[in-house]
Formats: structure tokens, sequence, C-alpha cells
């Protein structure tokens, strides 16, 4: 049932995708983009670097934030595991040490990210893979999109 709920919303969303009001190379661009913060390394950062891209470029925003939905709490975590695996392929897998303990709201406290600062070896590997994948990703989606697009109105302009 909830597989196919997130098909049936893939769906939706390229439709919408392709039927957007604008050229072919601009929503390609702003897909890519979306895609490209989408599995970038900036935890949490995504929806405000989209944001503030789109407004500030003037880019197609519903293109880059269909994009950028593609990490959302059902994919984070294999997008990150894909990532940090690709990243320890890359530079090496990093000795795990005993994770640092903590409480949640020791979240809002400076020692949390201390202690978590203290082990940046261990986010090496995912920051290089994410990165990694957020370039060759973005670039595929851009052709992808751009071809997509072009074809449908080509099909539709004969029709």
């Amino acid at each position: 049932m909830a597989i196919s709920r997130m098909r049936n919303t893939f769906a939706n969303s390229l439709k919408k995708l392709m039927a957007l009001e604008d050229t072919p190379e601009r929503i390609a661009k702003a897909f890519a983009l979306g895609v490209f913060l989408a599995f970038s390394p900036l935890i949490g950062l995504h929806l405000f670097l989209g944001f503030g891209l789109a407004f500030f470029c003037g880019l197609n925003r519903l293109a880059l934030f269909l994009g950028l939905f593609i990490n959302n709490p059902w994919t984070l975590i294999p997008i990150y595991a894909a990532g940090t695996y690709l990243g320890g392929l890359i530079i090496g897998f990093p000795q795990m040490p005993p994770p640092p303990s903590f409480e949640m709201r020791s979240v809002w406290t400076g020692d949390f990210w201390g202690q978590l600062a203290g082990h940046w070896h261990i986010w090496k590997p995912m920051v290089v893979g994410s990165f990694v994948l957020s370039v060759f990703l973005s670039a595929f989606s851009y052709i992808a999109t751009l071809t997509l697009i072009r074809h449908r109105r080509a099909r539709q302009a004969n029709s």
C-alpha cells in the first residue's frame, strides 16, 4: 500500500514536471539543482538552500523543489547510506570508535557538537560520497529531464 502510494506520488510529480510552462533547459537545470541539493551532504540545509537559490536566481521553483524532495523521510537513510558507502570505497572506511553518549536534549548544547566534531573521521566518507552522488545524479537528472521534456513536447506538437 505504501509502495503504491509512493509510486503514485512519483508519477504525479513527473507529470507536473513535464507540464511546466518554461523552457526545457530551465526546467531541467532547476530540477538538476534540486537533485544536487537532495544528495548533498548538507543535512538540514536542503530546503533553505533550495528556497534561497530558487528565489535569488529566478529558477523554476516547482522543478527545483521536485528535485529537492527526492530526499525525504523515506529516502534519507538509503541516500546517506549509499553516500557513506561510496565515500568509504573512495577514501577508505574509518575504524569505528564507540559513539558519543548523549541525551536528546544535549543536541542543543555545545558539548554535543564538540563531541560530534571530534568524530569527523567518521563523517568524511559520508561527505565525500554524498558529494560525488550529488554531482553524478544531478548531471544524469539534467540529461534525463531535458530529454523527457523535449520528447514529450515534440510528441505533443506532432499530435
